[in-house]
């Protein structure tokens, strides 16, 4: 038997939302981040690392989530 997790968070499904957005210029996206979320850009860009892992966030976003994880590894990659 599998266990269950519980369904993503409020704040989880913000920041998968947060990266289907298309973003003005520089800085917009940071001041949003802390404005809308109330997270510093660090704390976030690690909850979304978190998130890229995590089964819950590809089956809520499959299309963000697997971007995402493809620019991840194109990254990791080139280090």
């Amino acid at each position: 038997m599998t266990e269950r997790r519980p369904a993503l968070s409020d704040r989880e499904r913000a920041v998968l939302a947060m990266e289907r957005r298309a973003w003005p210029g520089p800085g917009a996206k940071e001041r949003a981040i802390r404005e809308q979320l109330d997270l510093s850009p660090v704390r976030y860009y690690q909850l979304l690392n978190a998130l890229l892992d995590d089964e819950r966030a590809l089956a809520h976003d499959p299309v963000t989530v697997n971007r995402l994880r493809r620019l991840r590894a194109a990254r990791d990659t080139r280090r």
